[in-house]
């Protein structure tokens, strides 16, 4: 459910940008929220309490964010508090960023190596990952995970390139397994 908030949510905000051309400033509306947000966590405290009511949350956002972001964002907070979704924000916000980046062909690359990768080999990566793809402009993320062994795992959204020895290691353990099981 939480997952169909954050898009249906995020695509309405979304809409609105498109709709106003305001996608861009939206997108940095929701980046400096999301770091306020963070900076400040008594906010969520006050934003999530039970005994606290909706007009008053409503109140609370409406004083630190009104004639401060557009009220289009002020918009989307009062309608998350009001449908009892604040808890689901931080989600909303993400689906709406990666939403933008998509729209403007920014590509989000999660690359997860067994040891960590040299400039000139994440350079490399990120070259032949826009050669591959329709983006324009990659988003790198460098992780390392020893147990890989070797090789690389690379995620672009929902897209997985797994070429890591241990993914190998695993396939042909399946396949000896049959062959010894056949036998």
């Amino acid at each position: 459910m939480a997952k169909l908030a954050s898009k249906v949510y995020g695509d309405a905000l979304f809409e609105v940008g498109l709709e106003k051309a305001r996608l861009g400033e939206l997108e940095e509306e929701v980046l400096a929220v999301k770091r306020i947000l963070l900076e400040n966590p008594e906010f969520e405290q006050l934003m999530l309490h039970p005994k606290i009511d909706n007009d008053n949350k409503i109140k609370a956002i409406e004083s630190v964010f009104k004639d401060r972001i557009s009220d289009d964002c002020v918009g989307l907070l009062v309608i998350v508090v009001t449908k009892g979704r604040y808890k689901e924000l931080p989600r909303i916000f993400d689906y709406f960023i990666a939403k933008v980046k998509e729209y403007n062909k920014i590509g989000i690359a999660q690359i997860t190596s067994a040891v960590p990768l040299k400039d000139d080999w994440k350079k490399k990566i990120e070259a032949k990952l826009l050669e591959t793809t329709d983006y324009v402009k990659m988003e790198m993320n460098f992780h390392v995970d020893d147990s890989l062994i070797g090789g690389l795992i690379i995620r672009i959204g929902d897209r997985v390139v797994d070429s890591s020895i241990r993914s190998h290691l695993v396939d042909l353990t399946g396949k000896l397994t049959k062959i010894s099981l056949e036998a």
